[in-house]
Order: C-alpha cells, then sequence, then structure tokens
C-alpha cells in the first residue's frame, strides 16, 4: 500500500490531524498513485500560521534573492522533466506530448516571474507643492491561498505560485484532489531551491472544507482559484468581500468559421481546441459556429481530422487523446451526451465508450461532433468539460457574432478568416477576454493576461504576465517634504 503523503507545513512534512485519506488514481488504468491526508480546519489554520509567521521575513527579502529561488526551481523542474511529466500524464490523463508542453511552460513561467521580481515597480508624480515628492510604492499583499484545478496541475500551481512568491507573499497552496501528487512535487522543488520555511504551505483534502475555511479565515489576504463556477462562487460568498480575490472558473468558447476562411487550417484548429486535453480545457473549443455556405465542406474536413486521432494511455508513444480525468467526469460527459440527443441535435460522430486494446479500465470516450444545435440547447449553453464539440449554424458574420455571445460565460474566442476587417470587427465585438484569430481558443503567452468576462472569471484581476503582479500587489502613495 502507498504510504499515505502529508501536508507540508512550517517547512515540514506533517500528518493531518485526522486520520481520514483519499487517493489519486491513473485515470486510464484506475490503478492508485499514492494516498493523501483529507485536512480539516485545524490544519488550515496551521498552515496559515505558518505564513502569517514568514510574511514579514519573506516581504523583507531583496528581489534578488527571491529571483534566484525561482531561477534554481526552473531549473530543477526541468533536470526532473522526464519524471514530472510521466506523474502528470499518470495522474491526469494527458499525453506526454502535452504534459511536456505544461512542463517547458511551468519553467519558463518561474524564470519569468523571477524577472518580475525586479519590476514591481511605483511611479512618481509631478507635485503642485513646491519641495514635494509624490510616488507610489507597490508590497506584498500578504498570505495568499492558492487553490487549483486538476486539469493543469502544473502550469496552474506554478502561474500563481511564482508571482505570488516574487512579489514577496506567503502562500497556503491547495490542489485539486485529483491531482495531489503533482502539486507535492511542485513544492518539493520550490523547498530544494532554497525556499524558507513556513513561506509556502501545502495541504491536502476536500475543497469544501479546506476552501472555503481558507477562504473565511481573516488573515487571508488573497485568494486565487481556478475551477468551477459553483466552487469559485462558494469561495466568493464565504470571503464575503473580506479579500482579494482572483477566480478564473468556466468557459463556453465559440469558433467561428466564416465563408473565406481556409478550411483545412480551421478544422485543423478546431479540432485541437476541442479535443486536446480531451476536451478539458477551459479555454477548450465547445461550439463552432459556421457560416452556412460552408457548412458542408467543414464538416467533412472536421470529422476527417477528427477521425484520425488515437485515443488511449497517454503514456504511449502516438496517442493524441487521453482518457477523462475520473469517472465522475466520464458519467458528467455522457449524460450531456444523452442530454444533447434528447433535446433535438444529431450526434454524426463519437461520443462512445472506448475499451478496445487494453482500456478498458480507464475513462476513455471517442470524440463527439453534434451537429443542428441551436442556442438554447443545454449543450450550447453548459460547460461539458469533455470532448464535445457542437456544430452551429449562422447566416452571416452579424448572426455568427451573436451567437458567440449569446452565452453567460466569456473565457476565450476564435475566428478563421482571410478579412483583416472581419478579423477587427470580430475582436471588438466578441465578449470574450481573450480572442485568437485562426489560431485554436486554447493557449496564450504567458507574459499576457489571462482571463475572461461574465460568468467565466472575477471582473477586477487577470491572471498572468504584469496583470498577476498587480494582484498580488497592493498600491501605496507616498508624499514627501524635502
Amino acid at each position: 500500500m502507498p504510504q499515505v503523503c502529508s501536508n507540508f507545513i512550517g517547512g515540514h512534512w506533517l500528518p493531518a490531524a485526522g486520520e481520514q485519506v483519499f487517493s489519486s488514481y491513473n485515470p486510464a488504468t484506475c490503478e492508485e498513485i499514492d494516498q493523501f491526508s483529507v485536512s480539516g480546519e485545524s490544519d488550515v489554520l496551521a498552515a496559515i500560521e505558518s505564513a502569517a509567521q514568514s510574511f514579514k521575513s519573506w516581504a523583507a527579502t531583496t528581489p534578488g534573492q527571491r529571483a534566484s529561488i525561482l531561477y534554481r526551481a526552473a531549473d530543477l523542474m526541468e533536470k526532473e522533466g522526464e519524471h514530472l511529466t510521466r506523474l502528470v500524464t499518470a495522474e491526469v490523463g494527458k499525453t506526454l506530448a502535452e504534459s511536456t508542453i505544461e512542463l517547458k511552460r511551468s519553467a519558463a513561467s518561474l524564470r519569468y516571474y523571477a524577472a518580475e521580481a525586479y519590476n514591481t515597480t511605483g511611479e512618481t508624480f509631478p507635485s503642485d507643492e513646491p519641495g514635494s515628492v509624490v510616488s507610489t510604492l507597490r508590497e506584498p499583499l500578504g498570505l495568499i491561498s492558492v487553490v487549483t484545478p486538476w486539469n493543469f496541475p502544473l502550469s496552474i500551481p506554478v502561474r500563481k505560485i511564482a508571482p505570488a512568491l516574487a512579489a514577496g507573499n506567503t502562500v497556503i497552496f491547495k490542489p485539486s484532489s485529483l491531482s495531489p501528487a503533482v502539486g507535492r512535487f511542485i513544492v518539493e522543488i520550490l523547498t530544494r531551491a532554497g525556499l524558507p520555511e513556513g513561506v509556502l504551505n501545502f495541504i491536502t483534502g476536500p475543497g469544501g472544507e479546506v476552501g472555503n475555511a481558507l477562504a473565511a479565515n481573516p488573515q487571508i489576504s488573497g485568494i486565487s482559484f481556478t475551477g468551477s463556477n459553483p466552487v469559485g462562487n462558494a469561495l466568493r460568498q464565504a470571503a464575503n468581500a473580506r479579500c482579494r480575490l482572483q477566480l478564473e472558473m468556466g468557459g463556453k468558447n465559440p469558433m467561428v468559421i466564416m465563408d473565406d476562411a481556409d478550411l483545412d487550417l480551421a478544422a485543423q484548429v478546431t479540432v485541437k481546441g476541442a479535443f486536446g486535453l480531451a476536451g478539458q480545457a477551459c479555454t477548450g473549443t465547445s461550439r463552432a459556429i459556421v457560416i452556412e455556405s460552408v457548412l458542408e465542406p467543414f464538416l467533412e474536413r472536421l470529422i476527417a481530422r477528427t477521425g484520425k486521432l488515437t485515443v488511449g494511455n497517454g503514456l504511449e508513444k502516438g496517442v493524441e487523446m487521453g482518457p477523462l480525468a475520473s469517472r465522475k467526469q466520464m458519467e458528467t460527459v455522457m449524460n450531456y451526451l444523452k442530454i444533447g440527443q434528447e433535446e433535438g441535435a444529431r450526434l454524426v460522430m463519437g461520443g462512445q465508450p472506448v475499451a478496445t486494446g487494453g482500456l478498458a479500465k480507464g475513462y476513455f470516450i471517442s470524440p463527439a461532433i453534434f451537429t443542428g444545435v441551436t442556442s438554447r440547447m443545454r449543450i450550447a449553453q453548459e460547460e461539458i468539460f469533455g470532448p464535445v464539440l457542437a456544430v452551429m449554424v449562422a447566416r452571416d458574420f452579424a448572426e455568427a457574432l451573436a451567437l458567440a455571445n449569446d452565452t453567460s460565460y466569456g473565457l476565450s474566442a476564435a475566428i478563421c478568416t482571410r478579412s483583416l476587417t472581419t478579423a477587427h470587427n470580430f475582436t471588438r465585438g466578441v465578449q470574450a477576454g481573450m480572442v485568437k484569430v485562426n489560431k485554436p481558443t486554447t493557449g496564450v503567452s504567458l507574459n499576457a493576461p489571462f482571463g475572461g468576462f461574465k460568468d467565466s472569471s472575477s471582473a477586477t484581476y487577470k491572471e498572468q504576465g504584469r496583470a498577476a503582479m498587480e494582484f498580488y500587489t497592493r498600491l501605496k502613495t507616498v508624499d514627501i517634504a524635502l
């Protein structure tokens, strides 16, 4: 039986106060990976106290000291690359190629925020008062709660923890209960890189109890969360406007295919956006909105390209789409496939469990394509988080834009067109925080802001780049008479 993995509090691996444990599993084989502590309120309080005791000394460190730790962590992450990519694949099911991309991005993020440690600068303002100097200072926000999902178990924690540390904050990190082993490895790497005791604390357990206890504690100054809308809204309620929030939640992201598009390219980027990571990405393409005159040739290319995808265990060579992350996620996706057909959409491809070639124990499903989808159907409105693409039809650009915006979400959107004017009008008119042209809806440069509109994100603070440093710092105005 695997050894129970402890929490990391005050620089030490400690068991939770209770004796209850849970396991993480490989979704391709259902084999147990490790067992972890089920933490409770007393464990949360211990982690918060550790972070509070370490805050003053860590905030006083120089940018160079913080940067050097993040640089060393990036080097260590790359050194452990083969082991870490296999761990990511084993724990959440994505392909080795996808895990490798995530590893490289995570190491790059550590280096980027190491440099940003030097850029948490203020401004100097001219004053009407002779002999006065007015300026601003950026200071660390305080204790940061980081709560992360399972679909990017390495890169999302890193893009939250790294800027928080670079700005001089201390952190309490709670990973998803589906991917705690990868979260533990992040902590181990930063500790080996020289992070002082208590600066980064790690606790595992149920999101409801642990996450709400973190959100409700008055010592927490900021919460950075990525996950579902129900959990994000629960954290918002628990925080009760007491602390700063950065909530990245769901998406129902459209890909618009115009009548002047390169249809081969359109099919390529749609398949990548819809079925990469088995559709388990908040920026994944879940709706393809196609101009009526090119619907048939586009569908022909879309179905042909989708049919060539190899579904299987992500640890095996040649696999292009791995399993869903859990039995619960598999059941959710299968339920939406049933709902789509009951509402009148046509399932023209896929949507079947895959149990051939030794895959019977895992949570595999063939990539699914619906046609005849209207905007009132649930599969056009609700986030499925699986390899399910809803194809919708529009008469012209105006209708396509209206359909793209006809959702409560507003995370990512894309358009395929050869017209610069159409691309410009789409980027201005679509209600999404990130817009792509002739590219998949997934992915954005790590130095660019990440976040959405409407129900996809909290309205004020974005992730990534300079925007992340704004979230993790507070601004102080200084007026000095010389």
